[in-house]
């Protein structure tokens, strides 16, 4: 074919192909975006969001604020509501939850990323399960099983001193399968 000819169709539709979106399109854009708030802060931890290869939700998808208010018993979280926090999604069971999580996202985050508090003690990564936690000074801590729950509440003060001295050593890209 003729390079004058090629030249000619492709200006001809280059208007087309870069052309402003639709404004159907740019409205169901903004709704994607606006439906998952992001924050982000300098702390960089591995955080528990299951097996390599499962989804990229933070405490099994508890709301992370429902520890803290109400009757303080943990209640599932939806994806209707979430909020991405360094990277990592939260789930909560309301639009004010999220909010007050997208706020403060540290105050309601647990400690070590959702992983073991024990394993954390000990410089490990074991998964965090989110019905077996305690909230110690205004912090949420998950343990492994119930049995490692009981060693940790047998030294509290002691293992979260531990841990806030192991945990740091971790590498922020570990993840519990592979540690």
């Amino acid at each position: 074919m003729n390079k004058t000819f090629l030249a000619a169709i492709m200006m001809a539709t280059l208007p087309i192909a870069c052309s402003a979106p639709s404004s159907d399109t740019a409205e169901t854009t903004e709704t994607v975006e606006a439906a998952v708030a992001e924050v982000s802060d300098a702390v960089q931890v591995p955080v528990f969001t299951g097996p390599a290869g499962s989804e990229n939700v933070a405490v099994s998808g508890y709301d992370t604020v429902s520890y803290f208010e109400g009757d303080g018993v943990p209640v599932e979280g939806s994806d209707e509501h979430r909020v991405k926090y360094n990277g990592v999604e939260y789930h909560f069971a309301t639009a004010e939850n999220a909010a007050k999580f997208q706020a403060e996202p540290a105050k309601f985050a647990p400690q070590y990323g959702g992983h073991c508090a024990w394993a954390a003690s000990r410089g490990k990564l074991a998964s965090g399960d989110p019905t077996l936690y305690a909230i110690v000074d205004g912090k949420l801590y998950l343990n492994f099983n119930q049995q490692v729950q009981d060693t940790w509440n047998e030294d509290i003060p002691g293992f979260i001193e531990k841990a806030d001295t192991e945990f740091p050593k971790i590498p922020a890209d570990a993840r519990y399968d592979d540690a």
